[in-house]
């Protein structure tokens, strides 16, 4: 195998692969991703923004790539590494090969990458920093490159992948719709497709729209979106949703937006050791006790130490016990950390949308 591509840890751990993407170098987290499917879904998803993904299923590419998998408009990860990328891929929805994607969007990608070893590095020590490089490597620049990067914590980067101006998408109107505001955080197309299917118009805003903004439009209920980045770096969107939670307006907050939910209701938020990157994580109904299989991903928690009184848990993870569900006991709002929307995932928890759509009829009645 021609080694022209390698993953340079911060402590110095050296892992040489086949450059399978764009040339040059990115330094970001890595981290892994335990997804035995969806690797398009995953990488066009902006959460991943400012990350390095290890994939720890050994073969990527197969299915090859298509226009109606995409989650956003192009693939976010500063770099991908993988064990095995697939020379063939076969299916009757591809409309291109995983490889020429890669290389388009100047996404540095190595193959032949031992995916276990690195896992297990990263399990032990938690998401490490690291340097991508390809094409012309120097190791010993990728390892400088590695030591200086700042990391994740204190980095807003939900306004850089948000709309930069409002859009709508609109439901099937025999559904008698609801209108919505999603806060674009680094919205996922299937989550806006779920919203619709539940009998919701949309106005999607950026960002950092203020409360005044959002209130002008008169929604029956406001969406949170997902995002990258470290919640309490969003000073913007925390005092937003804290105006808007004085409204009384039926909010409801998955990934990033349901840490900000937290922020705004006077929480803490944590980085996480080992974030949850995967779609096969049980979460647990404190309620009910029922277990549902869930999508995952975020790098930051909510604190339970201190949680405020005015907010209830509502799910816990079970591979670590850490806060999954929220919601205001003294206002129509919750969230959920994981992504409902399962893409890629299993479809057990999309009955929260339907919960969200429940909540807005009913305040709507109340105030008619």
């Amino acid at each position: 195998m021609k080694k022209d591509g390698l993953l340079m840890l911060e402590d110095g751990t050296l892992f040489w692969g086949k450059s399978v993407g764009a040339e040059g170098f990115f330094v970001g987290e890595v981290i892994f991703n335990t997804s035995m499917t969806g690797y398009q879904e995953i990488l066009s998803d902006p959460s991943y923004a400012g990350q390095i993904i290890n994939f720890t299923y050994p073969h990527i590419g197969n299915v090859g790539v298509n226009g109606h998998d995409m989650e956003s408009l192009r693939l976010w990860p500063g770099g991908v590494v993988m064990k095995e990328l697939s020379k063939m891929h076969s299916s009757w929805r591809a409309t291109g090969d995983l490889q020429s994607s890669l290389k388009n969007q100047k996404i540095i990608a190595i193959s032949g990458i031992d995916t276990r070893k690195l896992t297990h590095i990263l399990r032990e020590k938690g998401s490490l920093n690291a340097c991508i490089m390809s094409g012309s490597v120097d190791p010993e620049f990728a390892l400088i490159q590695a030591r200086a990067f700042a990391g994740l914590s204190g980095k807003d980067l939900a306004k850089e992948v948000s709309c930069t101006t409002p859009y709508e998408w609109k439901a099937d109107k025999t559904l008698s719709p609801l209108h919505v505001v999603v806060m674009d955080f680094g919205v996922k197309s299937s989550i806006l497709q779920n919203l619709v299917d539940s009998g919701c118009d949309l106005t999607i805003v950026p960002a950092q729209t203020s409360a005044k903004e959002i209130l002008k439009i008169k929604p029956h209920g406001i969406f949170l979106s997902n995002g990258p980045g470290d919640p309490a770096a969003c000073t913007y969107a925390i005092e937003a949703i804290q105006i808007l939670l004085e409204a009384e307006i039926p909010l409801f907050g998955i990934c990033l937006g349901h840490q900000l939910l937290a922020l705004a209701s006077g929480a803490k938020t944590l980085k996480m050791e080992n974030g949850h990157h995967g779609a096969n994580h049980p979460i647990q109904e404190i309620t009910s006790g029922q277990v549902f299989i869930s999508s995952q991903n975020h790098g930051f928690v909510v604190e339970e130490k201190n949680l405020p009184s005015c907010l209830d848990i509502t799910h816990r993870s079970l591979f670590d016990g850490t806060i999954a569900g929220l919601i205001r006991k003294d206002k129509p709002a919750f969230s959920f950390q994981g992504h409902p929307e399962a893409s890629p995932g299993p479809h057990e928890l999309q009955l929260l949308f339907k919960q969200f759509t429940t909540l807005m009829e009913h305040s709507h009645a109340k105030t008619n």
